[in-house]
C-alpha cells in the first residue's frame, strides 16, 4: 500500500468532527478499499453518536491484536485540506492527528490479508474522539463482547523514539454562577454571577496552578493539570449577569481520584456558585516491564536503528476502554508537530517507519501463535 497517498486521499476529507456527510464518504472509501482486500468492514451507525467503522480480517470479536483511532478532526481553514508534501513533511489537517497512522492501521491490515497471517486482527476508527468519543463508547455497547490481547494506539504523542506509559485521566467539570440581574451603572442593586465565578475560579486556581502564564515548562509535567475550556457570562454591556458558566478541563494523572476532586471543589465554591462532573473515565497506565510491550519496543529500536524511551503523556486516549478491559495497550506513533494547529505536520519518514514496525510486530505475533 502506498500509506502516504492513502493518508494525502484521508486527509481531503473535511472529517471536522459533527461533519456527517464528509465522515461517511471517508468511510465509504476505507470500506471499499479494505473490502476489495477481502477484510469484513462493517459501519457502525447509531442515531445521536457519530458513526464507527470496523475492519477485520476474520468475523471474529475475540482479537490478538487490535488498531484503534479515529478520522474525525478539529476544524480547519479550507487550505489546511490539501495536503502538501514538502522537505520530507506532510502538512495539513490531520497528518499528525491522526490520518497518516489510519493509514498505517489501514496497511497493517492489508499485510495480514496478503500474507494470510494466523491472527484475529481488526481496526476500529471512530469519527467524534475529538469531541468525547460517544461513537466509540455506544459501539462498544452493542459489541460488549469483544476484547483483544493488544491495542496498538497510534493516537498518541508524536515522537517514534517514545513509547507513551501513561495517559491521564480527562474529568470535565461544569461550574455554574447564580446572580441577580440589575442595571450596569446600579450594581449594588444585583448580584453578579461573573465575580461570583472570578471569586470561585481564583479559589480553585491556588490548588491548580495555570502554567501556561509561567511561559515555561515545569520541571514536572506528571501533574493535575485544569486549562478552563469555555467561559460565558452575561448578554448585553449594560447589565449585571445572572449567570455565568464556565467547562473545566482537569487531566488527573493515576493517584488522583475524582472523588479527590470533588473534595477540593467543595472548599473552593462561593456562595450562589456550584458545579457538576460532566465526564470523567479512567487513567491509561501500562507497565514498562510488560513483556509485550519490551518486545515491542525491542523491534522497533531494531528497525530505528536507536533506543526508544517510555514517556508519559497528558492527553486522552480512546485506547482506555481496553485497558480496563485488560489488554496490553502499545501507545506508540510517528513523529511531528502542530497537532491542531496551523502548521499541523508529520514527517514521512516516521510514518512508513511505524508502518514496518507495526507489520513486523504482527507478524510476530503470528509466529508466535503458530507455535
Amino acid at each position: 500500500m502506498k500509506i502516504i497517498e492513502v493518508a494525502q486521499e484521508l486527509m481531503r476529507f473535511r472529517t471536522e468532527t459533527g461533519n456527517s456527510e464528509q465522515i461517511m464518504q471517508a468511510m465509504a472509501y476505507i470500506k471499499n478499499m479494505m473490502s476489495l482486500l477481502g477484510a469484513k468492514v462493517d459501519i457502525f451507525v447509531k442515531k445521536g453518536v457519530a458513526p464507527v467503522i470496523f475492519i477485520r480480517n476474520r468475523q471474529t470479536l475475540d482479537f490478538d491484536a487490535l488498531v484503534l483511532g479515529h478520522i474525525d478532526v478539529v476544524p480547519a481553514a479550507d487550505k489546511m485540506f490539501k495536503p502538501v508534501v514538502r522537505n520530507g513533511r506532510l502538512y495539513g489537517r490531520g497528518a499528525l492527528d491522526m490520518k497518516s497512522f489510519a493509514a498505517v492501521a489501514l496497511n497493517s491490515m492489508q499485510f495480514v490479508l496478503e500474507n494470510k497471517l494466523p491472527i484475529n486482527f481488526g481496526i476500529i476508527l471512530s469519527s467524534d474522539e475529538e469531541k468525547g468519543s460517544k461513537g466509540t463508547k455506544a459501539f462498544l455497547e452493542k459489541y460488549g463482547k469483544i476484547k483483544a490481547d493488544v491495542v496498538l494506539d497510534n493516537d498518541v504523542g508524536g515522537d517514534i523514539t517514545k513509547i507513551i506509559a501513561k495517559c491521564k485521566n480527562p474529568v470535565f467539570v461544569k461550574i455554574t454562577a447564580a446572580g441577580k440581574e440589575a442595571h450596569g451603572s446600579r450594581p449594588w442593586d444585583g448580584v453578579d454571577a461573573n465575580e461570583l465565578m472570578l471569586a470561585t475560579l481564583a479559589n480553585i486556581r491556588k490548588i491548580y496552578p495555570a502554567y501556561s502564564l509561567e511561559g515555561k515548562k515545569p520541571r514536572n509535567i506528571w501533574v493535575d493539570t485544569l486549562h478552563f475550556a469555555k467561559i460565558n457570562g452575561g448578554e448585553v454591556s449594560n447589565i449585571i449577569a445572572d449567570r455565568c458558566e464556565v467547562l473545566c478541563d482537569f487531566r488527573l494523572v493515576e493517584t488522583s481520584s475524582v472523588e479527590g476532586l470533588r473534595k477540593n471543589l467543595d472548599k473552593c465554591m462561593v456562595k450562589g456558585v456550584g458545579y457538576e462532573v460532566v465526564s470523567a473515565s479512567t487513567p491509561v497506565v501500562m507497565s514498562e516491564k510488560n513483556p509485550i510491550i519490551l518486545e515491542y519496543k525491542k523491534l522497533a529500536e531494531k528497525i530505528l536503528g536507536q533506543k526508544i524511551k517510555f514517556e508519559y503523556e497528558g492527553g486522552a486516549t480512546d485506547a482506555r476502554e481496553f485497558a480496563v478491559r485488560g489488554s496490553t495497550v502499545i501507545m506508540h506513533s510517528g513523529s511531528g508537530d502542530g497537532m491542531h494547529a496551523a502548521d499541523e505536520y508529520v514527517e514521512l519518514e516516521s510514518v512508513e517507519k511505524l508502518a514496518e514496525v507495526q507489520t513486523q510486530f504482527l507478524a510476530k505475533l503470528a509466529l508466535a501463535k503458530a507455535k
